[in-house]
């Protein structure tokens, strides 16, 4: 049984809606930055990598070890149940959240249960989806028992950020994992925008692509699963970032399915500004299930899913510090 991470809850009143706060806890300046280092700055252990490749160029030998020991990690096993790895992922969870601070605010908690799997469509997906961490079961403070996150197949070539992913309950983001793990009672966290989101990224609003995608929506029809919209306030400003304009940049980033860009955090470095995140979780959308949905029975639901979003954004931005924040569905 793994050990929740604990967070302190109190229930507040907005709006006529009972929401249920979770604010992270805030520990030593020592414990909180290492456990940040291991989480937001694991992909850039490959940079590391490389500039000692750099540095021992003329060592043949150790340019060879180096290599190889990037191959394994990128395609090599890696045991999804390891105890060193959750350990990892559970120190990450319980001292990383408070560096922001993270607090998750969740409308009508006793909308959900236990024993249900739900499709978690979170939004922004930002530079980083930050906020899927703490909608993990292993923080111990979600109304669902078991989770796993939809994420792109690029996480998993990637050394030390695949390790930690997987850890974490990351899975390739593909139709056939989405359905299982849903079935299997796993509540999914997908972010519909995915990473081609990032190309219509503006530090002058919030922007959701969504206009577009419909499958996660499919999904939650034919397996009969509650979809749960989640907005995330505040992770689009933990990180500057910079990247291209124009049609060329936009049909590179499709070509690839990733859109590049160059981002920084604090003095420089790939560790996030210190700036408050709030996660939103709104009341699950009962969805009928249906094997065969018709186009036109996906579009409604799909509309159902916009609205609600839209809604819970308004409804908690003033609460959430971004009461002049407005948000874009491209």
């Amino acid at each position: 049984m793994e050990k929740p991470v604990e967070g302190e809850a109190v229930s507040e009143s907005r709006e006529g809606c009972e929401t249920t706060v979770i604010r992270s806890p805030v520990h030593s300046t020592f414990h909180t930055m290492t456990a940040v280092v291991l989480w937001l700055g694991t992909i850039h252990l490959n940079l590391v990598v490389l500039g000692l490749a750099f540095l021992f160029s003329s060592s043949s030998t150790m340019i060879v070890l180096l290599i190889g020991l990037m191959v394994l990690l990128a395609v090599g096993p890696v045991d999804e149940e390891s105890r060193l790895g959750k350990a990892i992922v559970r120190y990450i969870c319980e001292h990383g959240l408070g560096y922001f601070p993270v607090t998750v605010h969740i409308e009508d908690i006793k909308a959900f249960h236990s024993n249900q799997a739900y499709v978690l469509a979170v939004e922004p997906h930002s530079v980083f989806p930050i906020s899927c961490l703490p909608l993990l079961n292993i923080t111990g403070t979600m109304p669902w028992s078991k989770t796993k996150a939809l994420a792109s197949n690029a996480v998993f070539y990637t050394p030390f950020l695949r390790q930690l992913g997987i850890w974490q309950g990351l899975i390739p983001v593909t139709k056939n994992n989405f359905v299982k793990h849903l079935e299997a009672g796993y509540s999914c966290i997908v972010i519909p925008g995915g990473v081609r989101e990032i190309m219509y990224m503006n530090p002058a609003h919030e922007v959701a692509f969504l206009k577009s995608r419909q499958g996660f929506v499919r999904v939650a029809i034919e397996t009969g699963r509650p979809l749960v919209p989640v907005f995330s306030f505040g992770q689009t400003n933990v990180y500057r970032w910079w990247k291209p304009e124009g049609k060329l940049y936009v049909r590179i980033a499709r070509a690839i399915r990733f859109a590049p860009l160059l981002f920084w955090g604090a003095f420089g470095s790939p560790i996030p500004y210190r700036r408050p995140m709030h996660v939103v979780v709104g009341r699950p959308i009962e969805v009928k299930q249906n094997l065969t949905p018709s186009a036109e029975e996906v579009a409604e639901v799909h509309a159902r899913f916009i609205t609600a979003l839209e809604q819970l954004f308004h409804r908690h931005k003033a609460a959430a510090g971004h009461a002049d924040a407005d948000l874009k569905i491209v």
